[in-house]
């Protein structure tokens, strides 16, 4: 269950269905902080926004539901959960490549839609969290990686063992006060410098002879 209250967008072209599926949200303690007849207009509303969570109709004039979703995943709005008529397979698996995590047949009952907003909801912080492991893995090489070629260059240059050129790595994160990849990227940086540097003068030095 959803512990806090969601805030969502409700689109559709009929405004009876609109207010049908307010009227539910909000009787089950969701607030609908906007509305929208039609794709174009949803996109532009949760652009500005940012609502929990969307439900969506497909057949919509101006832009349809599913060029909106796409839209709206694509731009990392919301998550949708598209409203339509129709339950055919080929729907469901464009539903599915335009980054929709759930849909509902019209009509639309409470016994369905409520479970529905919650599930899609959690699904949607599930993959969330997920991105967010993912990222703090790939952060976590690159830093590594950057770290242990910068620990090489400060052994190299001052002669002093991997533990001695770790600490110093970290002191200098310590004392910038930012991370130990910055810092390595920086010596990193510093030292290819240095080199082409020393490639330019040596070069130099042979046109004159």
């Amino acid at each position: 269950m959803i512990t806090r209250q969601l805030r969502l967008v409700v689109v559709d072209d009929e405004p009876i269905t609109r207010m049908d599926l307010k009227e539910m949200l909000e009787e089950a303690g969701y607030l609908v902080v906007d509305e929208a007849a039609d794709g174009s207009s949803a996109v532009e509303i949760i652009r500005r926004c940012r609502p929990d969570l969307v439900l969506m109709d497909i057949k919509m004039p101006r832009m349809d539901g599913l060029k909106a979703a796409e839209q709206i995943s694509r731009e990392n709005l919301a998550p949708v959960v598209l409203l339509t008529a129709y339950s055919q397979k080929e729907l469901i698996n464009v539903a599915k490549s335009a980054g929709v995590l759930g849909y509902l047949v019209k009509p639309i009952r409470e016994s369905d839609l409520l479970p529905m907003v919650e599930v899609a909801y959690s699904r949607h912080c599930d993959l969330v969290h997920l991105h967010e492991e993912v990222a703090a893995l790939q952060e976590a090489v690159e830093t590594r990686k950057a770290v242990e070629r910068a620990k090489g260059i400060l052994m190299e240059k001052y002669r002093c063992t991997e533990a001695v050129a770790f600490k110093k790595i970290q002191r200098l994160s310590m004392d910038k006060q930012t991370s130990m990849r910055t810092v390595a990227e920086a010596i990193i940086t510093a030292n290819e410098m240095e080199q082409v540097c020393s490639g330019k003068g040596n070069r130099a030095v042979r046109v004159i002879r």
